[in-house]
């Protein structure tokens, strides 16, 4: 039985990110960190950039320096089995640029308790808010 069935697929999403970024940054061994929540095998393509398990290891040490707070909204998300595609924002607060949103599309396959095997996902920075309604305002006129 897939780890959602018993809730909602984008509340199973963001709890996952949430606990994985939580982990991160209160500096959780890493190697923990990748155990609770990816497979040994794990595969990532990220805007068309492979990340198998070491890399995205390595990924970790960056985040739990400069990552100060975040929140993820997630917009939608479906299941099928252990399929999940879903649409998410993230927001995140840094140490070095100040606020950051990323806009994500997710499609990853997990397994039973929980853990990433598979995903592809695309992502989009979004500016800062002040810069979009700037440029919002400018696209009107």
């Amino acid at each position: 039985m897939p780890p959602f069935a018993d809730t909602d697929t984008a509340t199973f999403i963001g709890a996952f990110f949430d606990s994985l970024t939580s982990s991160t940054v209160r500096g959780d061994a890493p190697d923990e960190v990748m155990e609770r929540h990816f497979t040994p095998d794990i595969v990532q393509f990220s805007d068309g950039i492979r990340l198998d398990h070491q890399r995205l290891r390595d990924h970790l040490r960056p985040v739990s320096r400069n990552v100060t707070d975040w929140r993820f909204e997630v917009h939608e998300a479906f299941a099928d089995g252990t399929h999940i595609a879903a649409r998410l924002t993230i927001h995140a607060g840094t140490r070095k640029g100040g606020p950051a949103s990323t806009d994500v599309l997710l499609f990853a396959d997990f397994t039973d308790d929980g853990r990433m095997h598979r995903a592809h996902q695309l992502t989009r920075t979004l500016p800062e808010p002040g810069v979009q309604a700037e440029a919002e305002a400018e696209a009107a006129t």
